[in-house]
């Protein structure tokens, strides 16, 4: 089921190309001129499009400060290492997941073997 992606600055270009070829609608932080924005800036260009949003930053993580019911969905990638391979497998894996659970006003920690979800 195809998704609709805002991704972060701090994502390497392949996971754009990854997600796109999967069928799923994606823009990004740098495309729309949002580099160097506060977080809350970024997240609220992306709810406005209604898109989840897909970051390395741990800050999203938190659910007092972003509230899963306050977007239309967060995923914080958590690799081992940054390099691009890592940061690419994990969100291979979590769309892997996609296809059988939903994201929709839900934030998303994904790590090597495992993606948690949080309502």
């Amino acid at each position: 089921m195809p998704g609709r992606f805002k991704l972060d600055e701090n994502l390497p270009q392949g996971a754009e190309t990854l997600l796109r070829e999967g069928g799923h609608d994606v823009d990004t932080v740098l495309g729309e001129g949002l580099g160097g924005e506060r977080d809350p800036t970024v997240l609220a260009a992306a709810a406005s499009e209604n898109r989840i949003f897909v970051t390395l930053d741990l800050d999203f993580a938190d659910i007092r400060s972003y509230p899963p019911s306050d977007h239309p969905g967060i995923w914080v990638l958590r690799p081992h290492s940054q390099s691009v391979e890592n940061v690419l497998s994990l969100l291979q894996g979590a769309l892997s997941v996609l296809e059988t659970e939903g994201a929709s006003n839900m934030l998303w920690i994904i790590e090597p073997g495992r993606v948690r979800i949080h309502e």
